[in-house]
């Protein structure tokens, strides 16, 4: 079980040592964690992640990982083919490891130890709070309850109580390092450009240095011009958790994109809809809001606005107030909507769902149509038309109330 999903992280490149991996072993050897799936997480990850940044990937990874073992018999679970797990540690690991496993005793007395782990308990378990096994208040287990469970040898959820940890996602603010395929992205952006000349002069206008050096009977005289600037204004306002976790890497690209080519970009984190605060970093959303207001009254009608989201959402989230997936809102999210739309003429919405599929969902067509049909899909195309919305759309800041 430990080790394909050491090889999982590994082989998604996840830099993860079989040091790190021994010392994950000798840490639940020696009972530093109990029967808490959350104290194991915690462990994992405090063992094998090295950095931040690789920390919501270990959660994506975790989740999926544990997640193919929730519905598998006890018995099952601890039956991992020997032949599966030599085969997969000599494939993958360095000499270097391999010198290391040797040191510690070998293939052969890890795989022991393993083993040992996995055997600790060995009859069916039921009702208590501790071992895995059916009934009771354990973590682990099934037909039982417990708030914060994972459920082993159960075919479906009882209570849509479990509590999962990595499935938080934190770390989740969307990547602003990510390069790859953004190139494209790139160039449909700078179709958003507004140069202007600003600054001290620095830069040398060829054309009038020439005529005004022929005037000047053949005498250089140079004509200095401030240098050209993007200055297009954008806010852009991200949906992150839930649903989009299936478009993360999509949304990361874009970001990547518009980091790198405007400079006057601001942006900010919302879920399912905009209601009264937004927020700048995921982790500390809680503590760390900034007020919707706040927003609408500090920046201008200049700005162009980008909302990015797939717009799937309970229709009551936008109609009615106390309808928010995540809190009370004493607003509905249409109230909030309508004013980013008076305050932002500029103002479209991307959508990573494939436009064959928005008719199904009514959420997006009632966003749509209050879009005056400014949605667009999160494609090159898409992304493109959305542009040429933007740069068409009249500046007429309204009221704010």
């Amino acid at each position: 079980m430990f080790i394909d999903f050491f090889l999982l992280l590994k082989n998604d490149g996840i830099p993860v040592t079989i040091k790190e991996y021994l010392t994950l072993l000798e840490a639940l050897d020696k009972g530093i964690v109990d029967y808490s799936v959350d104290d194991f997480y915690y462990l994992c990850r405090s063992v094998l992640i090295k950095h931040e940044q690789y920390i919501d990937r270990f959660d994506v990874l975790f989740g999926k990982y544990f997640k193919g073992f929730e519905e598998i018999d006890l018995e099952q679970f601890m039956k991992i083919p020997e032949e599966w797990l030599r085969r997969g540690m000599e494939r993958i690991l360095t000499e270097e490891d391999m010198a290391l496993i040797k040191a510690m005793g070998g293939l052969d007395k890890l795989l022991e130890r393993l083993k040992e782990l996995l055997n600790e308990q060995k009859k069916r378990h039921a009702g208590g709070n501790k071992w895995i096994g059916t009934g009771g208040t354990s973590p682990f287990g099934a037909y039982g309850y417990n708030p914060e469970g994972i459920r082993i040898g159960q075919h479906e959820s009882r209570h849509r109580r479990a509590l999962k940890v990595w499935e938080k996602r934190e770390f989740k603010n969307f990547d602003d390092s990510v390069e790859l395929n953004t190139r494209n992205i790139k160039m449909a952006l700078k179709r958003l450009r507004l140069l202007t000349r600003e600054g001290r002069p620095e830069e040398i206008d060829l054309d009038k240095t020439i005529k005004k050096t022929c005037e000047n009977a053949g005498y250089l005289d140079l004509e200095i011009v401030p240098s050209k600037k993007n200055n297009v204004k954008v806010l852009l306002f991200l949906d992150a958790g839930g649903s989009m976790d299936d478009h993360i890497e999509v949304c990361s690209q874009l970001f990547s994109a518009a980091k790198h080519e405007f400079k006057h970009l601001e942006y900010f984190y919302f879920h399912n809809c905009i209601y009264e605060a937004v927020w700048r970093n995921n982790q500390r959303r809680w503590t760390e809001a900034i007020p919707t207001f706040e927003v609408i009254h500090k920046y201008n009608g200049d700005y162009k606005v980008v909302l990015v989201g797939d717009a799937t959402m309970s229709p009551y989230e936008l109609l009615y107030k106390n309808y928010s997936v995540e809190h009370n809102n004493d607003e509905p999210g249409f109230t909030w909507l309508k004013r980013i739309k008076n305050q932002f003429p500029h103002l479209v919405w991307l959508n990573p769902v494939p436009v064959e599929y928005w008719r199904y969902t009514e959420s997006i067509e009632m966003l749509n149509k209050f879009m005056d049909n400014r949605m667009f899909p999160l494609t090159l195309a898409g992304i493109q038309d959305s542009i040429k919305e933007l740069k068409s759309t009249k500046t007429s800041t309204g009221n704010v109330n």
